[in-house]
């Protein structure tokens, strides 16, 4: 206790021992403290001052700059819209394009389809057909000439048609390739043209607005206004050159399926003709022969008759001859000098001469007889053999082969 005691006055006495200020000092002091309160107090209304002049100033000029904001995303909107009704329109166009490309690439491959399937087949049909033609008629007529000539045709238009194809399938996957670069355009011109709107709703007094305190940059664009442009100008641009190629293709298109219809029908037409030409050369052919087999049947019945005729005169012969030779006979029986070569004599031995050169006479001309019979027994089976050629080849061009290229068509696919 008493230590404490002791410590209290030792303190006591050193603040009594601390130096004091004379008036002046205070005087001096008290007027520094009432000019640095004053300084204070005007640095205090400048702060005040410049405070709120800052405030309205900072507050105008956010008002400004939210309003030119506004503003500036107003008219990206109107130029994201613009260009991309410019972007739909291309792309409606590239759409309709395409769709035409379909549908003339389904035209082509209808052609192809129907020449390989009907016409061609008919041709080779027709060919094969006519390998079953028999004897001379067996032969390489104008027909057949023109045949394989429209097989060669179908052939060609076929390797034509498979080449415009490759070029529609072509262009058709460059259209939808750009048509796809469109659509993503498109797709990302939608989606700025909802962030932006949004934005364009927001104001400073928006709920859920957020103070970003990341630290990457708040402005990642890398591309400038002019870029973007191009880039869009540079879509719509390869659209139009896809689309300025799809003109002259489907005009292309229409040329070479027009001519080739009128070149098949040109030579379906010589064909026919070669056919009817040729057919009506066979029926000519056949009524020739036939008049030939009616004459030669009916000569056949006339040598038959003839041969009877010869054979009977023959027989006739026989009994004068043996008449005669009677006759001599019983004149040799004749005695002494009645054994004369009188009238009756020479007579009968004229007669036997005349009746022997006669039947060599009948006999030789029956014998020519019989080998003329049998040359027209041989003409007459020669002749219903051609005339069955004729008909086997009639049947297979008028019948097999006409009948069956009535259904050849070559519509305009």
């Amino acid at each position: 206790m008493d230590q404490n005691t002791t410590e209290t006055q030792s303190k006591f006495s050193k603040a009594w021992k601390c130096p004091k200020y004379t008036m002046i000092d205070w005087y001096q002091g008290t007027k520094e403290r009432q000019r640095n309160t004053e300084i204070q107090h005007q640095l205090a209304e400048r702060i005040l001052a410049d405070s709120e002049r800052l405030i309205e100033e900072s507050s105008e000029d956010a008002t400004k700059n939210r309003r030119e904001v506004d503003h500036q995303l107003g008219v990206k909107i109107k130029d994201i819209e613009f260009t991309k009704e410019q972007l739909e329109r291309q792309k409606k166009q590239m759409d309709l394009e395409i769709d035409a490309l379909i549908a003339y690439k389904h035209r082509i491959e209808t052609a192809l389809k129907s020449l390989s399937a009907n016409a061609l087949d008919i041709c080779h049909k027709c060919l094969s057909f006519r390998e079953c033609r028999i004897g001379i008629d067996l032969c390489v007529d104008d027909a057949e000439l023109e045949i394989i000539k429209e097989t060669e045709i179908i052939t060609g238009v076929n390797s034509l048609l498979m080449r415009t194809l490759e070029q529609v399938n072509e262009q058709i996957r460059r259209l939808r390739a750009q048509n796809y670069t469109l659509s993503r355009d498109l797709l990302d011109k939608a989606n700025v043209l909802l962030i932006d709107k949004h934005n364009l709703l927001l104001n400073e007094n928006s709920l859920n607005l957020s103070i970003y305190h990341g630290g990457s940059a708040l402005d990642p664009a890398t591309i400038t206004e002019a870029e973007w442009s191009a880039h869009t100008q540079a879509n719509i641009d390869a659209a139009t050159k896809e689309l300025n190629i799809c003109i002259p293709l489907r005009a292309y298109i229409d040329a070479v399926l027009k001519q080739v219809i009128e070149d098949l029908w040109n030579q379906n037409d010589a064909v026919n003709e070669a056919f009817r030409r040729r057919i009506q050369e066979y029926k000519t052919e056949k009524s020739n022969l036939e008049r030939s087999h009616f004459e030669c049947v009916r000569q056949i019945d006339e040598m038959k008759t003839n041969i009877l005729n010869l054979e009977k005169a023959i027989a006739d012969k026989e009994k004068f001859m043996a008449l005669a030779h009677t006759r001599l006979g019983n004149r040799a029986h004749r005695e002494n000098v009645e054994l004369c070569r009188d009238e009756a004599e020479v007579y009968l031995v004229d007669e036997v001469n005349r009746i022997r050169d006669a039947v060599i006479n009948l006999q030789q001309m029956l014998a020519e007889s019989n080998a003329t019979l049998r040359y027209l027994l041989r003409t007459q089976i020669q002749l219903e053999e051609d005339i069955n050629i004729k008909n086997n080849s009639i049947k297979i061009d008028e019948v097999d082969c006409m009948t069956l290229r009535r259904s050849i068509d070559y519509r305009s696919y």
